[in-house]
C-alpha cells in the first residue's frame, strides 16, 4: 500500500515530532529563527492567515458600503484606499504565497523523500522578507496622507500623481517579490537534487509537479514586476518620465510590463491549487489518478502559455488588430491544458468509491468554481465580447471565481486534507462540512450576481451605482455575510482541534504518497532512513480490486 520500503511509524513516543524536538532557542525565537522547513511552513500559515483576516475585513467593509446606492458607511476616498489595501493584501500576501509557501514548504521535502529543502537558511530568509514586505505595505495606514488609493495594479499616471502613500505599497510589493523568487529557486533546486532513490520524474506526486512549474514562473516573471514597481517609485521621487505621459513617458508600457508578470502570477496562484486537487481526488475517490503524465505536463504547459497571454488584459488600450487576435488566440490555447486537468479529475472520480470528507467537498467546489471562472475567462478572450464587459463587475466576478473560488478553496482543501499530518490532531468533520456549506453558498451569492450586474453595464471599482443595479449588490452583500460566517466556523473548528482534537493516526485518509507513511506530526528530519521508491505513484489498485469483487 505504501510507496516506500520502510514501515509506517505511528509515533509512539520514541520519536519526537518537530513540535517537540530539542530546541536551540526558547519561546518564539525557536520558531522565527528555525530553519526546519515544517516550522517555516507553519510561520507562513500563521502570518498569511493573519493578513487574510485583515483583507477579509476590508472586503466586508466594501460590500457593506455597496449594499445600497449613495453613501453608506464611508467616503469615496476611503473606499478607494480600502479597495487598494484589500487587493494588495489578498494578492501579494495571501493568494500568491498561500499554497507554495505554506504547504509547499511543509510537504515538498517529505513528498520527495528529503529531510529538508536545498537551502534551509535561504528558506527562513524568504519568510523574513515576506513579513518585512507585508509590514512595509501596511505602514502606509499610519503615515500622513493615508494608504494608496490606486488599486492593486498601481496604474499610471494616477499612481505617480496621487498624494497618498504609494511608495510603501510599492516597496512592500518589491520586497515580497524577492521572497517569491527565493522560494521558487529553493523548490526547483530541491526537486532536482534531493529526490529519494528510485523517485524518477514520473514517480513524483502531482503537487510536486505543480510546485516545479510554479517555481519557474516565480523565478522568470517576478523580476519584471519588481523592476517595474521600482521604476514607478523612481518616477515619483525624481520625475524621470518613464511612464507619465506629461513627462514624455508611456503609460501603456507600464501596463505591458505589469501584466507580463501579473498574468503569469495568476498561474503562480492557481497551479499549486491544481496540484492539491490532483492529490486529494485520488485519495477520496480510492482511484489511481487518470492521465498522470497529462496532468504533469499540463502544469508545465500552463506555466509556458500563461506567460504569453498578458495583453488580453489590454484589448481596449488601442493595440493593433494583429496583436489583439494573436493574444485572443493564445488566450483560447491556454485553456486547453486547464481543460485537460478538469477532464482527468472528473475521469478519476468515475466509478470511484467517493468519500465526501471535508477536503473532498472543498476539492469538488474548486472544480465547480474554477470551471465557471475558466469559461467566463474564455468569454473575455473573445474580442467583441471583451469590449462590452471590459472594466465591469463581470471581471470582478470572473477574477474571484478563479482566485478565491479556485485558489482560496484549494487552500481550504489542503488545510483540511493535511491538517492531521501537520499538527497530529483530528478536527470535527461535521463542523468542517457545515463550514464548507456556508462558504460554498456564501461564495455563489457573493460573486455570481456580479456577473449579471457587469453584463448589464455595472462598472467595477465604483463607489456608487445607479438604482437598477441595487438588487445585485444587495444579494452580493448578503452573500458576503454568509461566506464570512463560514470562515468563522471553519477557523474556530480548526483552532479547537489544535487544543482539544483527538490524536491523529499516521494515515487517517488512506493516502499512498510519502507523507502518509511517517508519523503525525512528522519528526524533525522527516525520515530516519531515506526511503527507496519502488511502486508507481497513486497506486490504489488494491481499492479498485475490492470494488470489482464487490460489484
Amino acid at each position: 500500500m505504501t510507496t516506500l520500503n520502510v514501515p509506517i511509524n505511528e509515533g509512539n513516543g520514541n520519536h519526537l515530532d518537530y513540535l517537540h524536538s530539542p530546541k536551540k532557542y526558547k519561546g518564539i525565537l525557536n520558531w522565527i529563527l528555525s530553519t526546519d522547513h515544517k516550522k517555516i511552513g507553519i510561520l507562513y500559515l500563521i502570518s498569511m492567515l493573519t493578513f487574510f483576516s485583515v483583507g477579509v475585513f476590508f472586503g466586508f467593509l466594501m460590500r457593506l458600503e455597496l449594499i445600497s446606492p449613495g453613501k453608506t458607511i464611508m467616503e469615496p476616498q476611503t473606499y478607494n484606499q480600502i479597495f487598494t489595501l484589500h487587493g494588495v493584501i489578498m494578492i501579494f500576501l495571501f493568494i500568491i504565497p498561500g499554497l507554495p509557501a505554506v504547504f509547499g514548504n511543509f510537504f515538498l521535502p517529505i513528498m520527495i523523500g528529503a529531510k529538508d529543502v536545498a537551502f534551509p537558511r535561504l528558506n527562513l530568509f524568504s519568510w523574513w522578507l515576506f513579513i518585512t514586505g507585508g509590514l512595509v505595505a501596511l505602514i502606509s495606514l499610519f503615515l500622513p496622507g493615508g494608504p494608496a488609493d490606486t488599486g492593486w495594479t498601481f496604474y499610471i499616471p494616477y499612481s505617480v500623481r496621487t498624494s497618498t502613500n504609494v511608495i510603501p505599497a510599492l516597496i512592500g510589493a518589491f520586497i515580497l517579490g524577492f521572497s517569491s523568487i527565493l522560494t521558487g529557486l529553493n523548490f526547483i533546486t530541491t526537486i532536482h537534487r534531493l529526490r529519494a532513490p528510485g523517485m524518477s520524474w514520473f514517480k513524483m506526486p502531482l503537487f510536486v509537479w505543480s510546485l516545479y512549474a510554479t517555481g519557474w514562473v516565480q523565478i522568470l516573471a517576478t523580476p519584471i514586476v519588481g523592476i517595474t514597481l521600482l521604476l514607478v517609485a523612481i518616477e515619483r521621487w525624481f520625475g524621470v518620465g518613464i511612464f507619465d505621459p506629461s513627462l514624455g513617458g508611456d503609460p501603456i508600457l507600464y501596463q505591458h510590463l505589469f501584466w507580463i508578470y501579473s498574468h503569469p502570477a495568476v498561474y503562480i496562484m492557481i497551479l499549486p491549487a491544481m496540484g492539491v486537487i490532483s492529490e486529494i481526488i485520488p485519495v477520496y475517490a480510492r482511484r489511481t489518478i487518470f492521465g498522470y503524465k497529462f496532468i504533469a505536463f499540463s502544469s508545465l504547459a500552463i506555466a509556458l502559455f500563461g506567460s504569453l497571454v498578458w495583453a488580453h488584459h489590454m484589448f481596449t488600450v488601442g493595440m493593433s488588430d494583429t496583436a489583439m487576435w494573436i493574444f485572443s488566440l493564445l488566450t483560447f490555447l491556454v485553456a486547453i491544458p486547464s481543460a485537460i486537468k478538469v477532464f482527468n479529475w472528473v475521469s478519476t472520480l468515475y466509478k470511484g468509491s467517493i468519500l465526501l470528507e471535508p477536503a473532498m467537498l472543498f476539492a469538488l467546489s474548486f472544480i465547480f468554481n474554477f470551471t465557471i471562472g475558466g469559461f467566463t475567462g474564455l468569454m473575455q478572450g473573445a474580442l467583441a465580447l471583451n469590449i462590452h464587459i471590459h472594466d465591469t463587475s463581470f471581471i470582478v466576478a470572473h477574477f474571484h471565481y478563479v482566485m478565491f473560488g479556485g485558489t482560496g478553496f484549494g487552500i481550504f482543501a489542503a488545510l483540511h486534507h493535511w491538517f492531521p499530518k501537520m499538527f497530529g490532531k483530528m478536527y470535527n468533520k461535521k463542523v468542517a462540512k457545515l463550514s464548507w456549506l456556508f462558504l460554498f453558498i456564501g461564495f455563489q451569492l457573493l460573486y455570481f450576481p456580479l456577473f449579471i450586474a457587469g453584463y448589464l453595464g455595472m462598472p467595477r471599482r465604483y463607489y456608487d451605482y445607479l438604482p437598477e443595479f441595487h438588487i445585485w449588490h444587495f444579494i452580493s452583500t448578503i452573500g458576503s455575510w454568509i461566506l464570512i460566517t463560514g470562515l468563522i466556523i471553519m477557523f474556530t473548528n480548526l483552532i479547537i482541534a489544535l487544543r482539544k482534537g483527538a490524536k491523529a493516526p499516521a494515515n487517517p485518509w488512506g493516502g499512498v504518497t510519502l507523507e502518509w507513511s511517517i508519523q503525525s506530526p512528522p519528526t524533525h528530519e522527516n525520515f530516519e532512513v531515506i526511503p527507496v521508491i519502488e511502486n508507481e505513484p497513486y497506486d490504489y489498485s488494491h481499492f479498485e480490486e475490492k470494488e470489482e469483487i464487490k460489484n
